[in-house]
């Protein structure tokens, strides 16, 4: 004779479980595609672009994660595609030259610093400039990296990104503050993240708890 009050109780529970068990489902699926990924690194991504959607943004098709713990000798960017849950590329990516030599280990969203930011940012508008087919980057969390359009942080193509640069001086060259990648791969690149898909970058020192309550994400200037 509880039957009809216990239905509407699970309709409602499995409604609050569902988004979690979808999250879930997710992060196992893109960490067995990536499995050298820090797990840290991909949960905070999927945690920001949780929040950027709760907020307004466009439903994701595509994610880059760039892990900033890792030198800059190993492939520490990694491009997904959220609706197959599979990996599309892994690349190496340069820091700013005052983020650090080898490892990147400061960071900043201050014009001038010549440092690379961490967050989640949008992929804006691709364009061809000084480096050639670039995408700019809107960062999308105050504080943190919203200063990425006024310091013109955007993906580009470098010949200091390079296996040859590498081995002759024993790291990647560095920008100033641009996630620059190999010049063989930017276009595929720009094309996978360009018109509204996400880049996170992540570092050790970003709090495990930063989108908890999703208040350090903000998309109200990228979606106007």
């Amino acid at each position: 004779m509880f039957q009809p009050l216990l239905i509407p109780l699970l309709l409602v529970a499995l409604s609050l479980l569902g988004p979690r068990v979808m999250a879930g489902e997710i992060l196992d699926a893109l960490q067995r595609a990536a499995p050298q990924l820090e797990a840290r690194a991909l949960q905070g991504a999927l945690q920001a672009l949780q929040c950027a959607e709760r907020g307004g943004a466009s439903k994701a098709q595509r994610l880059a994660v760039i892990d900033y713990s890792r030198s800059s000798l190993e492939r520490r960017l990694w491009v997904f595609d959220l609706t197959h849950r599979q990996l599309l590329q892994r690349e190496f990516v340069a820091h700013g030259r005052q983020s650090g030599e080898l490892l990147a280990e400061h960071f900043s969203n201050l014009p001038g610093s010549n440092q690379s930011s961490l967050g989640l940012f949008l992929g804006a508008e691709s364009y061809s400039g000084r480096h050639g087919h670039s995408l700019r980057l809107d960062g999308l969390e105050p504080g943190l990296n919203d200063q990425a359009r006024a310091r013109a942080l955007v993906i580009h193509g470098a010949d200091y990104v390079a296996p040859a640069w590498a081995q002759k001086y024993g790291r990647m060259g560095r920008s100033l503050g641009c996630p620059a990648v190999q010049q063989e791969v930017i276009r595929v690149l720009v094309d996978q993240l360009k018109d509204g898909q996400y880049l996170f970058a992540w570092h050790p020192q970003m709090k495990a708890d930063r989108y908890r309550d999703c208040t350090s994400v903000s998309v109200a200037r990228s979606v106007e």
